[in-house]
């Protein structure tokens, strides 16, 4: 079964209202004051099946003073009924709903001429000229037009028949990506709580889901769903939907906020834009200040328009801009923004989102506006392959890239895929990164390497995290090893502790026959060790010489360091075989040793037999109880 959101509109007390009760049975005007005056305050809500299809009905004010209700309700519309009263013909927010319903995309309508009761022929006739004049280069152009009266039934059998035609040509829409459903209605039920109601731009609401609520940092659960007054289970994008939800965070949800698939959406102050002016409305100045319409919210800003030199848009034209916003909004590309003017508020144009959050490039400039000039132009592989190159080495998610583009995410995989077969990007974990970007970095993390060997000549190489935080500062730990890897596929790099080129050496003084005397010396020394002066006397070398050797050998663990002494590794493991002996003499008992004990049985002085018995601490082989050392 088609499920179609049809929205009305068109000027105050034209009968919009009864227009849809007489189709539904429902009467949208639920307040009393509404009631009472007969005109319709806030947005109201039906719903019928007509013609085996599922049709919610969104009726908006018609009184120019509450236009921005009106556009909090005809944003996510399937088809509009734009209703033209008999007895009065085409009235000004006829006009300017039908201005709003173009510049928000509204594909699919027809025009409902009412109160057809209070029409003679002649005024039909009139009516429908001005009707003809008034859709003329429109999206209603060509459409049915209906002539209806809700007292008498005449036309309603007919519309009915429009309706159902509409519903069967309707394409469902897509329940990939993330949900996001602006509110428009937000009311408290009595043993229930909190419920809001809107239309579910995409992905699909299940009970028991966690939802963020946008903009903001608040979160609510959904304990309850209905579609058509009915409970569900679930409801998909297209759908009018009602949703019970709980939280922490009741107090931030409201009209002009949306309930958003956790961490997917961002908000933002800054949105780059095609701006369309009407063709009826004044000049638009660059800098303007304006009210800015998206789905159900509604934000103060200001206009900058792209290029050095731009100063207004004239009537009927397109320019590129960037929207500056007083307060957050939560947008993707594609998304329609109704401009109005600050004062008096007259609808001027729309703004056809390109980048929701864009870098902080000057539109004003030549780079600048060469950049949204390619938005503009681009397809989705190339747009997805220009968001991927500014990211850089930090990459970017396929989830970012679905809520920024408004593309699926099956669409955005297909796309990446297709770039990484291109050799354009590659896909590091769940990020994808331009192999431009990679390939600088693999340049930046070489240039290191080179640097470091060049200023520490005599060490083995550079440690891996200082590398990183020198040549890929901003780049994610996976994306680093991604290119460390490839470096060392490549033959490039050694990637251990110490990050190295694959041709560098050690220069130590001497060569290898050096470090073989030095190090010799020391296995011969034992647990007295050389100095290192007197070693230098003794092999005939540089004091400079030997330091640098017995450097080298430490980091090679060819010796060990035993603070302050350089002993050799042979010595430690006789100590350690000669302790084990003297813990098993003990049978199994607690064997102690301390200072006079190892002084006395290994010939040492306390120069030599403090810093081993702090070492065999360090090594969990002793433990020190007061002045003693128990065997472990």
């Amino acid at each position: 079964m088609t499920r179609v959101v049809v929205g009305t509109a068109g000027h105050i007390d034209h009968g919009k209202s009864t227009l849809v009760r007489a189709l539904t049975g429902i009467d949208p005007d639920r307040l009393k004051e509404e009631q009472a005056r007969g005109i319709s305050i806030e947005l109201g809500f039906a719903h019928a099946d007509i013609g085996g299809h599922q049709l919610a009905f969104v009726d908006v004010p018609g009184h120019e003073r509450f236009v921005r209700t009106m556009l909090a309700g005809v944003g996510g519309v399937d088809f509009v009924m734009l209703v033209v009263a008999a007895d009065e013909s085409v009235m000004p927010q006829t006009r300017e709903h039908l201005d709003i319903c173009r510049l928000l995309g509204v594909r699919a309508g027809c025009v409902v001429v009412t109160r057809a009761d209070l029409a003679d022929d002649d005024t039909r006739a009139l009516v429908a000229l001005e009707v003809a004049d008034l859709v003329r280069g429109s999206f209603l152009e060509g459409q049915p037009v209906v002539t209806v009266s809700a007292r008498t039934g005449e036309g309603l059998d007919a519309l009915k028949a429009v309706l159902a035609d509409a519903a069967a040509r309707t394409e469902p829409r897509s329940a990939e990506g993330g949900v996001r459903l602006p509110i428009d209605r937000v009311f408290t039920v009595h043993g229930f709580g909190t419920v809001v109601t809107g239309t579910l731009r995409s992905g699909v609401v299940r009970l028991g889901d966690e939802l963020e609520v946008a903009p903001g940092e608040g979160r609510v659960r959904v304990r309850g769903l209905q579609v058509h007054g009915q409970p569900v289970e679930s409801a998909a994008a297209g759908q009018r939907t009602a949703i019970n939800v709980t939280g922490d965070h009741l107090e931030d949800v409201g009209r002009g906020r949306s309930l958003m698939s956790p961490g997917l959406w961002m908000a933002s102050r800054r949105l780059d834009v095609l701006v369309e002016v009407l063709p009826q409305a004044q000049r638009l100045l660059h800098g303007s200040r304006l009210h800015m319409h998206l789905g159900t919210a509604e934000v103060l800003g200001r206009m900058t328009l792209a290029g050095d030199g731009q100063r207004d848009v004239s009537p009927g034209t397109r320019a590129l801009a960037r929207l500056r916003l007083d307060a957050p909004l939560v947008a993707t590309r594609g998304d329609r923004i109704i401009l109005r003017s600050y004062s008096p508020m007259v609808t001027i144009g729309a703004a056809t989102v390109l980048d929701p959050w864009p870098r902080a490039v000057g539109v004003r400039t030549p780079r600048g506006f060469r950049r949204l000039e390619h938005l503009a132009a681009a397809t989705d592989e190339e747009l997805l392959a220009l968001l991927v190159r500014e990211a850089d080495l930090m990459g970017v998610t396929q989830g970012t890239l679905v809520a920024r583009t408004g593309i699926t995410p099956a669409a955005v995989r297909a796309h990446i895929e297709a770039l990484s077969t291109a050799d354009t990007a590659r896909l590091v974990g769940e990020r994808a990164v331009a192999t431009e970007a990679l390939a600088r970095g693999a340049a930046r993390t070489l240039a290191a390497v080179s640097d470091f060997h060049a200023a520490f000549p005599l060490s083995e190489g550079m440690p891996r995290e200082a590398l990183r935080a020198q040549a890929m500062p901003t780049a994610p730990p996976a994306v680093f090893d991604q290119v460390m890897a490839r470096l060392e596929v490549s033959r490039t790099l050694f990637d251990r502790d110490r990050v190295a080129r694959r041709d560098f050496r050690v220069a130590v003084p001497g060569g290898e026959d050096a470090l073989r005397r030095v190090e010799e010396a020391y296995a011969a020394g034992g647990l007295t060790p050389p100095e290192a002066a007197g070693l230098a006397v003794a092999l005939g070398m540089a004091s400079a010489a030997v330091e640098t050797a017995v450097a080298y050998l430490v980091r090679q663990k060819r010796l060990i360091k035993v603070e302050p002494l350089v002993v050799h590794p042979s010595a430690i493991e006789q100590l350690k075989t000669d302790l084990a002996a003297l813990r098993q003499e003990g049978g199994g008992g607690r064997v102690t040793i301390d200072i006079a004990t190892v002084k006395e049985r290994y010939g040492l002085t306390r120069k030599y037999a403090i810093p081993i018995l702090e070492y065999l601490d360090r090594e969990r082989i002793t433990r020190r109880v007061g002045q003693h050392r128990v065997l472990l």
